[in-house]
């Protein structure tokens, strides 16, 4: 199944990080997220084309989002996974279970070790606390997926979560792109302005050429790949092409 590879994320304590990433509070978010998914899930037609990921169905979509649970929960408790992307069940009825299933183990998994126990994480050992903030971005971001797909609003609109989302592409996923030799540093920075959540980053340094202000849930699906800077919910001003040079980079795994 192809797939843009959501795996490679966060670090253990990026800068940034809200107070809410060292307690139960992303893991209530997490809950929360997931429980929509699975809703949605329910009623969406598992044929149905996942746009922004083609070639894509919602099948493979809750398969997709249901082995990334697992594997997180594997790598929080420092265990090896490799990580595939399962390819059954696709039955409608059993997916929904397995999607279930993964969704609970991971919750579980990670309300057990508690959020200070030593883990598995990208960037070498750490606290299992990177998992809260990862598998919440990364649920809301296929949530996004999955209510376009079945063409209804996204369920979640909690600005600080999506401001966190923003933050971590910006400090830990894209500096992490450029460390692993997946992109060069952008030739021209980004300044980004989440005016819900009072936020503001500058992608790539410093004397940002370009500046794109809007709800930081708007911000973080542009980020990700999931609109462009035409969105109506998006103003950019300064050097346009600055900016989509800088989308056209793999910003995230």
């Amino acid at each position: 199944m192809p797939a843009p590879e959501t795996r490679a994320a966060a670090g253990s304590r990026p800068a940034g990080t809200t107070d809410p990433a060292a307690g139960t509070d992303l893991l209530d978010a997490l809950a929360a997220a997931q429980d929509a998914f699975a809703a949605l899930l329910a009623d969406a037609d598992p044929d149905a084309p996942v746009p922004r990921c083609a070639p894509w169905t919602v099948t493979d979509l809750a398969l997709h989002l249901g082995g990334v649970h697992r594997w997180a929960a594997a790598m929080a408790r420092r265990l090896d996974d490799d990580g595939a992307d399962p390819t059954e069940p696709r039955e409608p009825a059993a997916l929904r279970a397995f999607y279930r299933e993964q969704a609970d183990v991971l919750q579980d998994t990670l309300r057990a070790l508690g959020p200070d126990a030593p883990a598995h994480t990208l960037t070498g050992p750490g606290p299992a606390v990177f998992w809260h903030r990862r598998q919440v971005h990364e649920t809301l971001v296929h949530l996004h997926d999955l209510a376009e797909a079945a063409g209804v609003p996204h369920p979640v609109d909690d600005p600080a979560l999506w401001a966190d989302t923003v933050d971590e592409v910006v400090t830990v996923m894209t500096p992490r792109q450029v460390r692993l030799g997946r992109m060069a540093p952008l030739d021209a920075p980004v300044a980004l302005a989440a005016t819900d959540a009072g936020r503001t980053w500058t992608l790539g340094g410093p004397a940002a050429p370009v500046t794109v202000a809007g709800p930081a849930r708007a911000l973080a699906l542009l980020l990700w790949g999931r609109t462009t800077p035409d969105d109506p919910a998006l103003t950019a001003t300064g050097d346009r092409a600055a900016l989509l040079a800088a989308l056209a980079r793999p910003l995230t795994p």
